[in-house]
């Protein structure tokens, strides 16, 4: 027995037939895609874990690079908000009349 009960000839016929529908051409661009995306996701996580341990590490550079980055608008620079225009009923749709064929 091989895998829950599936022998190996029977996992062999399956991946013959899923060749023989996809091809190796299109079977190679699905495991290079799928290779991409695992390593993508890998290294998004180990760059997650790095920038979290650089905040626990370096907070005072953090928050001083915060304060450089982030300045708030000058008061002079500041619209007024423009109030809003009511609300414009909803027209009804044009009556729908049906057409009947002569012929």
């Amino acid at each position: 027995m091989g895998f829950g009960g599936v022998s190996i000839w029977q996992l062999l016929i399956i991946l013959v037939i899923i060749v023989l529908l996809f091809g190796t051409k299109r079977l190679r661009n699905i495991g290079n895609d799928l290779g991409s995306a695992i390593r993508g996701f890998r290294s998004s996580i180990k760059d997650s874990d790095e920038s979290t341990e650089q905040d626990a590490t370096f907070p005072s550079e953090v928050k001083r690079d915060a304060a450089v980055t982030v300045q708030p608008a000058p008061a002079a620079q500041t619209t007024a908000a423009q109030p809003a225009a009511p609300a414009q009923p909803a027209q009804p749709a044009a009556p729908v009349t049906q057409v009947q064929d002569k012929h």
